[in-house]
């Protein structure tokens, strides 16, 4: 049973009566409180009603402001053995509470996806980051991983991959707007030519160019990459970077879904794009853009498909989810269980 009140005005006494709930309700398996204007109080006493609760599999708690509050959520972690899903993005959480986050996860086996994007963090060091990589060294139980709006640079992304080379678990890797280029790209790269087991990854907004394009082409032929989806949207990549793309996607075994609005999309990429969808490689709702003629020029459009989550301030399009489900590139239950072959 799922309780969904997003979009209302819980506020912190609202929390504290569904905190009484969780206490004793033992059937609500998944509790969606998005954008309720819970702060620190409210979400600590949801937090310590979790350490005595053994039903609830997923909490969603993006848009409330709850700051260093978080803590008590990274302490719940390490006595909860029944939580699968947790999503505190855009919670305002800062440095401390990212990295506790990450230390618990070193030891918490039962949670499968975490999304802590969009943190408040002041300092240039990417201790956030080095924690997360050294949690993705001992987790092998963790599958979605959400790092987000985290500013983290192309060292951070090189710090990450040293976590990504040893870890057998994590499918979904979500880096979007940060400040990735062409450098953090190839350390990407070298991570999914020897990781056949990531099969997401969301570079959207940042700015990897034709070359990280090509790096990444390049891992993608490659016949250990197990990738399945990549969405590197609003890139500046031009028509080298994307037709080469294409050309690894008729080589890989394993890509099906890619993701390319907002970026240079020129005639050579328009043509490259037509071939792949007209030739069966790329169905029409595993891609954002779709193909059309004008005066016998070639041009792509922008169709509302790929790695977009729901968050407070962009609509949604296809079907709803929890907080591990996307827009309209849904994971299947045999991805939720570490035996996926497809991705719907």
């Amino acid at each position: 049973m799922g309780l969904d009140v997003r979009y209302n005005n819980i506020t912190d006494d609202g929390a504290t009566h569904l905190a009484d709930l969780l206490k004793e309700d033992t059937a609500l398996c998944s509790l969606d409180l998005m954008c309720n204007d819970i702060q620190t109080h409210g979400a600590e006493v949801l937090a310590k009603s979790l350490k005595h609760n053994h039903a609830l599999v997923s909490l969603r708690m993006t848009g409330n402001k709850i700051g260093r509050a978080a803590m008590h959520f990274a302490s719940m972690l390490q006595t909860n053995s029944t939580l699968q899903e947790l999503d505190l993005s855009d919670c305002d959480l800062d440095t401390q509470s990212v990295i506790a986050f990450a230390i618990v996860l070193n030891n918490n086996k039962s949670l499968r996806s975490v999304n802590t994007s969009r943190p408040l963090l002041f300092s240039q060091q990417e201790e956030c980051t080095v924690h997360m990589s050294r949690m993705l060294v001992m987790n092998q139980t963790l599958t979605e991983l959400h790092l987000g709006k985290m500013g983290m640079t192309d060292i951070g992304v090189e710090r990450l991959s040293e976590g990504l080379r040893v870890n057998h678990s994590l499918r979904y890797l979500d880096l979007r707007c940060n400040r990735v280029t062409r450098n953090g790209a190839r350390c990407l790269a070298e991570v999914l030519k020897q990781n056949a087991v990531l099969e997401i990854v969301d570079l959207s907004s940042n700015r990897i160019e034709d070359d990280g394009a090509v790096w990444l082409s390049e891992a993608v032929s490659w016949p250990t990459c197990g990738l399945k989806a990549l969405s590197i949207t609003s890139n500046n990549i031009g028509s080298v970077g994307l037709v080469t793309l294409a050309q690894a996607m008729k080589i890989s075994r394993t890509l099906t879904h890619i993701y390319i609005w907002g970026n240079c999309l020129e005639e050579p990429v328009c043509q490259a794009f037509r071939e792949l969808m007209t030739g069966g490689r790329l169905a029409a709702e595993q891609t954002d853009v779709s193909v059309y003629e004008v005066d016998g020029r070639l041009h792509l459009a922008e169709v509302f498909h790929g790695l977009r989550r729901h968050y407070y301030w962009t609509p949604s399009y296809g079907r709803d989810g929890c907080p591990a489900t996307n827009a309209a590139l849904a994971l299947t239950a045999d991805t939720k269980s570490h035996n996926s072959n497809s991705l719907a």
